[in-house]
């Protein structure tokens, strides 16, 4: 009978390990994408702009609105680069999970190599002491004389 693997429940955590770091960069890059998102929105409003400005409170407003976007873009830039940054974070992260986990599944892989060459040699074993039992020279019982008179000629 194979030994079981005598690192699976290590080789279960490094697997949830990297199932947790892998959630943590989905979300990273999902509030990445989202701080992209509202950069751009913003940016477009920036580039909008009334076609036909008639009076000096329209000047003065368009100009406030454009000083209050500009400020909020930086704010934005820097909110996306802190995003990226932690984005960066959770891949290495999920990277190193990745990495601690294959390691084990190599050593697993060749367990189950091991164990699997071991049983066809078991296997092997069985089979060539059946078929050297079954070669032996069977004695031979004594057989009845073929002449019934003795033999005496």
């Amino acid at each position: 009978m194979a030994r079981p693997f005598s690192l699976i429940g290590l080789l279960r955590l490094r697997h949830a390990q990297q199932d947790q770091a892998a959630g943590r960069l989905a979300d990273a890059n999902e509030r990445l994408r989202d701080a992209a998102d509202r950069r751009f929105a913003a940016r477009r409003t920036l580039d909008e702009s009334p076609v036909e400005i008639t009076d000096a409170a329209m000047l003065s407003a368009v100009a406030a609105a454009r000083a209050s976007t500009r400020g909020m873009l930086h704010e934005l830039d820097a909110v996306a680069q802190k995003r990226r940054a932690e984005a960066d974070e959770a891949q290495a992260a999920f990277t190193e999970a990745r990495r601690a986990a294959l390691g084990l599944e190599k050593l697993e892989a060749k367990h189950v190599e091991a164990e699997a060459a071991a049983d066809l040699r078991d296997e092997q074993l069985a089979l060539d002491e059946i078929a050297t039992t079954s070669w032996r020279p069977r004695p031979v019982a004594s057989a009845p004389d073929p002449d019934p008179s003795g033999g005496a000629a």
